[in-house]
């Protein structure tokens, strides 16, 4: 839909020969009427009529329609996890330094694993809906709490402390032992929330974002130092990059989509 269209009459050509006033629906994205995530479709009726074009141009036909309403009501894919107004995301701090920036962002991506998890069972955390790929909901719960124990507790903060899940003879222990038992459950996100909660405190008591840990130890790219600045930034990268795998497989598991 060209930007400059009325919202209310949305008129475009096309080169694809139909019948004359034969009536049809579309479902299109419609600019100003979007969804949180900015993918709400919307239903349009339209009605192909000829025009004229110039005498070096193929005959082509013209669309206009308007907006219908009903259909609309039936075309959203999924119902919103939480109502906007309750969205725990919506109300943290704005122009902040690099530190409550940094912060907020994580605890943003943090809350949506939460909601992207939210109302499923044991063994729909365990699905692996996405195959061949082995991961599940539950399995990017554990990476997640492992990924945040080795970048807060055993590099910034330096303790002699064992990974969560993984070993040297299963380095994907926390996908491999995400399996379909409540108790499994209830211990990752136990498990996940105390992990949270130390970086939380460790950022929060850290005089400053550039105080470094000696050797990176996986975390980012490299070799070498590391500064508390880049490991939230890469905390963030892993967080976005697992919520992405998290929208496929929620997806799989109900249907359930955005936000």
């Amino acid at each position: 839909m060209h930007p400059g269209r009325s919202a209310n009459r949305p008129s475009l050509k096309v080169n694809t020969p139909t019948e004359a006033g034969r009536k049809v629906t579309i479902i299109v994205g419609e600019e100003g009427h979007h969804d949180a995530e900015g993918q709400l479709p919307v239903s349009w009726w339209f009605t192909f009529k000829p025009v004229e074009t110039e005498p070096s141009i193929s005959r082509g036909w013209s669309i206009c329609g308007g907006r219908d309403n009903a259909a609309m009501a039936t075309t959203r894919r999924a119902d919103m996890f939480i109502d906007l107004e309750g969205d725990p995301r919506e109300d943290g701090p704005t122009l902040g330094d690099e530190r409550t920036t940094l912060v907020e962002g994580l605890r943003c991506a943090r809350l949506t694993l939460e909601i992207k998890c939210s109302g499923l069972d044991a063994e729909e955390m365990a699905r692996r809906s996405v195959e061949p790929s082995t991961m599940s909901l539950l399995g990017l719960v554990r990476h997640l709490a492992e990924m945040e124990r080795g970048s807060f507790r055993i590099v910034m903060a330096g303790q002699d402390v064992p990974p969560l899940f993984c070993s040297d003879t299963d380095r994907d222990g926390d996908f491999d032992g995400a399996v379909p038992d409540p108790q499994v459950v209830a211990e990752a996100w136990d498990t996940w929330r105390a992990e949270v909660a130390f970086a939380e405190r460790f950022v929060a008591d850290a005089p400053s974002l550039d105080i470094t840990a000696k050797e990176r130890q996986g975390v980012g790219a490299g070799h070498g130092p590391i500064s508390l600045r880049e490991v939230l930034l890469e905390m963030f990268h892993e967080y976005a990059r697992h919520l992405g795998h998290a929208d496929l497989l929620r997806e799989r598991i109900d249907g359930r989509i955005g936000q």
